[in-house]
This record gives C-alpha cells, sequence and structure tokens, in this order.
C-alpha cells in the first residue's frame, strides 16, 4: 500500500543559476503560487469544502524528464532553457531541479559536440544542426533515454557525435534516438524519428503495471510527486469498477488499477502515446489484457464512452476538455468523475460548469505541487452524482477519501 501522506520536505540548495534562468521564479518558496492556491480555496469555500490541501514532494532532483535547447557558438554550446522572452539560451549546467544524471547528460553532449564540430543551431538563421535534447531518467536502471533533435531531414554525417555520446556514457545511456525538426518553429521535436540504440521505451513499473514511454510521447517529469498523485486516485476507484480514462497517454494512471477493475475503456489520440499504451497493454497478463480496451481518436470523438461508466477519469492537457466532453459529463454525469488538471483556468471554468446543473457535486480537491517553484498547480478534483439529481439509480454515501461509491 502506497502512503498517502504528503512527503517530507528539504530546503533546497542556492540554484547558481539565478539570475537569469526563468524556470523557477519562485526557487526555495514551499507551496504553490498564493494566487493560485486562493483560487482553489473558493471554489472549494463555494462547495463547503475546506481549504485543499497541497501535497509537495522532493524539492531538488526531481525532473526525471527535460527537454533543453542547445544555442551559442561551435566551440562553446549553452544548454539550458530559454531567457524570457527570447531564444537567448541560459546555460544551467547545475540545475538543482533536474535529477543529477539529466545534467550529466548534457553535459557529454556539450562535450561531444564540440569535439564533433556539431554547430548549434542558430534561430535567426535557421542553420546550424544542434537544435534540442530531449532527456529522460528511467528509475528502474538509472539510465537515461536521449533524443537529438537537429535541424536536418536525416542524421547524415551525425555518426561520430553519436558514437562519442555512447561511448562518455556507457551504461548510463539507456537509449539513444535522433529527431529531425528542419522547420522554422517553437516546437521541440519533429515528425522524424530514428531509432539509434537500446531499448524502444523508457520504463517504469507502477503498481503491477509496466508503463511505457516512448521518446515521443508525454510524461510526468516529478516522478516522485506523480506516483504520490496515483496513489490518490487509486483510492478513489472502487473494486469491480467500469473506468473510462479520456486523454489517457500511455496509460499511467488506470493501467495500474486494471486487476481491480471489471472494465477499462481508454482514449487516446497521439501515434506515440497510443504505441507507448500497446506495449504496456501487451505486458500485462492475459486475462487482464482483456479487460481493456482502446479507442483511438480524439476525447471529442470519444465523449459518448462517459454513458454507462462508473468512473470517469479525465487529465485534459491544459486548454481543459473538449466541448463535446464536457457536454457529455452534464448530459449524462457518471457516479464519480475523477478531473486531473494542470490548466488552472480551465479548470475553474469547467468546475463551475460542472457544478452549475446541481448533478453533480464537488467532495474534494487536492492541490499537488508537481511543479514546484513556477505559477503552475496540479488539481487533483472528485465531482460525484447527486442523489436528488433526478436519477433514481445513482448512489452516493462516500465519503472524500473513501472509494465506496
Amino acid at each position: 500500500m502506497v502512503s498517502l501522506a504528503p512527503r517530507v520536505v528539504s530546503r533546497p540548495e542556492p540554484c547558481p543559476h539565478q539570475p537569469p534562468c526563468p524556470g523557477c521564479p519562485r526557487y526555495g518558496i514551499p507551496g504553490v503560487a498564493p494566487h493560485a492556491f486562493e483560487r482553489l480555496r473558493a471554489l472549494a469555500t463555494s462547495a463547503g469544502l475546506e481549504p485543499p490541501r497541497v501535497v509537495e514532494g522532493p524539492r531538488q532532483g526531481f525532473r526525471h524528464r527535460a527537454r533543453l535547447a542547445v544555442r551559442g557558438r561551435s566551440h562553446g554550446p549553452k544548454i539550458g532553457i530559454f531567457a524570457s522572452g527570447s531564444h537567448r539560451v541560459v546555460h544551467i549546467p547545475e540545475c538543482r531541479v533536474h535529477h543529477p544524471l539529466v545534467n550529466e547528460v548534457a553535459e557529454v553532449v556539450r562535450r561531444a559536440a564540440v569535439s564533433c564540430h556539431v554547430p548549434p543551431y542558430s534561430d535567426t538563421a535557421h542553420a546550424g544542426r544542434l537544435r534540442y535534447l530531449q532527456i529522460v531518467v528511467e528509475r528502474a536502471s538509472a539510465s537515461a533515454q536521449l533524443v537529438v533533435v537537429t535541424n536536418d531531414t536525416e542524421p547524415t554525417g551525425l555518426e561520430p557525435f553519436f558514437e562519442r555520446v555512447a561511448r562518455d556514457l556507457g551504461p548510463r545511456l539507456h537509449s539513444l534516438f535522433w529527431n529531425g525538426n528542419p522547420e522554422r518553429t517553437n516546437a521541440v521535436l519533429g515528425d522524424r524519428f530514428v531509432h539509434l540504440s537500446g531499448p524502444q521505451t523508457v520504463v517504469e513499473r507502477i503498481g503491477a503495471a509496466r508503463v511505457h514511454y516512448p521518446p515521443g510521447a508525454f510524461g510526468q517529469s516529478n516522478l516522485p510527486l506523480a506516483d504520490e498523485l496515483g496513489a490518490h486516485i487509486d483510492a478513489l476507484v472502487p473494486d469491480g469498477a467500469h473506468l473510462v480514462e479520456l486523454y489517457a497517454g500511455v496509460g499511467a494512471l488506470s493501467l495500474p488499477l486494471l486487476h481491480r477493475l471489471s472494465r477499462l475503456d481508454v482514449n487516446e489520440l497521439t501515434e506515440h502515446s497510443l504505441a507507448g499504451l500497446a506495449r504496456g497493454i501487451a505486458d500485462l497478463p492475459p486475462d487482464l489484457a482483456t479487460r481493456v480496451h482502446v479507442h483511438p481518436g480524439s476525447a471529442e470523438h470519444n465523449a459518448a464512452l462517459v454513458r454507462g461508466a462508473d468512473v470517469v477519469l479525465v487529465d485534459p492537457p491544459r486548454r481543459g476538455l473538449d466541448a463535446d466532453v464536457l457536454s457529455a459529463l452534464l448530459e449524462a454525469p457518471p457516479r464519480r468523475l475523477i478531473y486531473v488538471s494542470c490548466g488552472l483556468d480551465a479548470f475553474l471554468r469547467e468546475a463551475e460548469a460542472l457544478l452549475a446543473r446541481g448533478r453533480l457535486s464537488l467532495r474534494s480537491l487536492e492541490v499537488f505541487a508537481l511543479f514546484p517553484y513556477t505559477e503552475h498547480v496540479e488539481t487533483l478534483a472528485v465531482f460525484e452524482r447527486r442523489a436528488d439529481g433526478g436519477d433514481a439509480s445513482s448512489a452516493s454515501g462516500c465519503d472524500e477519501t473513501g472509494a465506496a461509491l
């Protein structure tokens, strides 16, 4: 059983990159941004709840996933994040919030680029080659999946650079991918991937499930606190439930619950996340795999799945729910709706809409500091169908943390 108690946090070491690094504007300050908390407190108060609990995790070394820009001169590339309002990279070799292996991989790449004469990308000239890095740490193997993004349509001529990176990282390199992004765009990844070495996916064991992350799939960066979030969701889903998850990604929230479910319907749009989801399902025992039903495409086109579900789980992008999904939840509210949100404005707007009809009530609200030292918050809200909402088949009798419906 995973503990639901907040983790003990410690004061982080001073940051050597502030200023000018804009990545952690609240560096060292515990909790979440006060203005965000006050807006969530107001929602809780209006629903008759106590102020939301803030769940925190480690204060440094928590980022197991990072996308870093590469700019500067060939003899001295800078690897880090853009200064505010610019394409000027702030070099952050000793970032305190990165897992140490992220910093180590970035430095190995930087040295290899200088040694092998791979020039950094220039936004103004749309020239140079080395554009971005994506680094993902796999906890079990203590190694890193590395995606090297270049301003190319193919990785021709980069072989010595890749060999140098692989040699210098040794067993700390989980896998190596090339990604081509030759367009004038602010997007990090392009459409072209080449798998150069190592496993195809990073694997995280979450509960009894093996969750697979191809390099193009979305994944949480703050894994310790993502585990905590998953444990809270586990406690909210009753045994034997029919669960529908929209915006499922690779299944990190729902696949670990499968052994307790009667049926799981999952919806996902993107090709890379669907590939990771398929690998995760393939790793399941056959009797569990048959309980999973995958519905590719947009959540909007799969909104009808919410009808008949015991529990609906949504974790939409920052813009919030698709209009048809919100409409379906309003017209046919499930017994329980678990809403995970990384977009505060969208969540508050949609919470108001969900409560306005009087058929759903807000039963609990928690705040997760998945993005410490920033203005962003992650919320976990539980809505339940009201027993007096005109649906004789609805059931209640659940406290704010219990799973019984």
